[in-house]
């Protein structure tokens, strides 16, 4: 406790690293995390208040931002006197990347020559230096021992060479007012938040900067690539970080959570327990108590999502998910119905199914049913060792519907639906689930 304020790496999230009474953690270049350091990050998490800084958030990080799940702020004002960094996607070609460097070194600037494969980073240096006859020119890369790149690194900055050739090692940490000139080469294979970054490495004072994306041709490069260069270069404006990030979530998207096709862990489980897990996940971080509820597990094997072309905005439509699965009370559900017509129209089959399978689940809550399974048509219903449900109310139940209705080994029952279509088995399933909480006699169902 001796020490108030640790700045450190990712090295501070090794497990011998030992906190006395950490309070706030702050993660900067957040997007430059990788899976390991960021479970890592969120056990630390649990207790503390934690604040994430980024230029360019990578998809997932920003559509939970979007969503909720995070809080977010952003910072748009540059800083005083900055222009932005004029911005070219072009074809490799020699005369241009000469010219680009002599108009840099004619004005006593530097310039960084961005390669990202070390095996050949060195006849790249050659190539430029035959450009350039009269340039300085450094060569920076990750394979170096510390001693040489911070020898490379400091001659550079203190403008003993005047072009650096180097892998994209460069992307953070740099601060060159005299460099305003990048060239990257293979631009294509970068990722929008990588291209952000470097581009930023120049016009960090209140001289004119340039950038250029260099790429083999456009019919040799991917749709992804070409959206992300188009991106790249339309948004050369000062604290355009975040639109770039919304750029980059439209193209690669934060992961298909919310139709039939999904991914991870959601589709092992559905959206509907995914929400859920979701949420206690959360407030287990936040340190708040998460009630112990059974959460029945619906699976009736049918198609109920929200279709794209229902709702075609990501956001609006995961927003209207998380409000079906939260609703506690079958109310609430016809309320959302409404509301759903009212704004969009005619609600889609896929859409009436997902709000009276979630009106099961607010039904089989409250009787503490564990699961409702569709094996081939024969729907299974189990409980849980706490249902409110009597044991004679089941047998009077068997005794009303013998004809379909059997008691499982396992405990639960069965009910025989195989000739019912999807309307009448949805009927079927909501009078016995209102029988067996008594709200519903065997004489009221025949009226």
């Amino acid at each position: 406790g001796d020490i108030d304020i640790i700045i450190g790496t990712h090295g501070l999230l090794g497990a011998r690293v030992k906190f006395y009474d950490l309070g706030l953690l702050v993660i900067d270049e957040e997007h430059k995390f990788g899976v390991s350091h960021k479970e890592k990050i969120k056990a630390l998490k649990a207790n503390v208040d934690a604040l994430s800084l980024s230029a360019t958030p990578i998809p997932r990080t920003l559509h939970m931002a979007l969503t909720g799940v995070r809080g977010m702020s952003t910072i748009e004002t540059p800083p005083e006197d900055r222009l932005a960094v004029k911005s070219f996607v072009a074809r490799f070609d020699p005369e241009m990347i000469r010219e680009a460097l002599r108009k840099e070194l004619d004005r006593n600037g530097q310039a960084f020559f961005v390669h990202n494969r070390i095996r050949d980073i060195y006849e790249i240096a050659g190539f430029i230096a035959e450009l350039v006859p009269d340039a300085k020119i450094g060569v920076a890369h990750g394979q170096l021992n510390e001693k040489e790149l911070e020898h490379v690194m400091r001659a550079f900055s203190h403008g003993e060479k005047n072009i650096l050739v180097s892998t994209s090692i460069i992307s953070s940490g740099l601060d060159i007012p005299n460099a305003n000139t990048i060239i990257i080469n293979r631009a294509d294979r970068f990722g929008l938040a990588d291209l952000y970054q470097m581009r930023g490495r120049v016009g960090r004072s209140d001289v004119r900067a340039y950038a250029y994306f260099l790429i083999p041709g456009e019919d040799l490069i991917t749709e992804e690539a070409k959206k992300k260069l188009e991106a790249i270069q339309e948004m050369g404006y000062l604290g355009a970080g975040f639109r770039l990030a919304m750029r980059d979530l439209e193209i690669r998207g934060a992961g298909n959570m919310l139709g039939a096709e999904q991914s991870g862990h959601i589709e092992a489980v559905g959206f509907d327990m995914y929400m859920d897990m979701l949420k206690n996940t959360v407030a287990e971080l936040k340190g708040d108590k998460v009630a112990s509820n059974v959460e029945p597990v619906i699976n009736l094997g049918i198609t109920a999502v929200i279709p794209e072309e229902y709702i075609e905005d990501p956001d609006l439509r995961l927003s209207v998910y998380r409000k079906i699965a939260s609703a506690k009370e079958i109310k609430a559900l016809r309320n959302m119905l409404d509301e759903l017509k009212d704004r969009f129209g005619k609600l889609p089959e896929k859409t009436e199914r997902l709000i009276e399978i979630m009106e099961l689940k607010v039904m089989a809550k409250n009787l503490y049913i564990t699961k409702i399974d569709n094996l081939s048509g024969r729907i299974r219903i189990y409980f849980a060792s706490e249902t409110p449900v009597k044991p004679e109310r089941i047998l009077s139940l068997y005794r009303d519907e013998r004809e379909f209705l059997s008691f499982l080994p396992e405990g639960g029952i069965e009910l025989d639906l195989r000739k019912k279509k999807w309307n009448e088995i949805f009927i079927e399933l909501k009078d016995i689930l209102e029988e067996l909480g008594g709200n519903k006699s065997k004489s009221s169902k025949e009226q």
